[in-house]
């Protein structure tokens, strides 16, 4: 039995959210100074994949959806030895 109380942080409600500054307006300069500067979102890659919409058969690509997670960057191999063989 869990003998420690349940507490809820409090609802913030849109006062607070109207009163919220950012960071670098109400922290001190020397903490700002430390804190890592990190960019937002997803690294970048030299080679980014391109997203594709294409038509394929219903049976095809239940077999491939059937082998896992996974499947898309199978996929993408068997294009890229296909390619490399010089069959595409």
């Amino acid at each position: 039995m869990n003998t420690r109380a349940q507490i809820d942080p409090p609802e913030l409600g849109e006062e607070w959210f109207a009163k919220a500054r950012p960071a670098r307006e109400v922290l001190p300069p020397e903490l700002l100074a430390v804190l890592p500067k990190k960019p937002m979102g997803r690294p970048r890659v030299a080679h980014p994949k391109e997203t594709l919409t294409m038509r394929v058969d219903a049976d095809v690509l239940a077999a491939l959806r059937s082998k896992g997670q996974g499947w898309q960057t199978r996929v993408n191999a068997l294009l890229r030895d296909a390619v490399a063989a010089g069959k595409v």
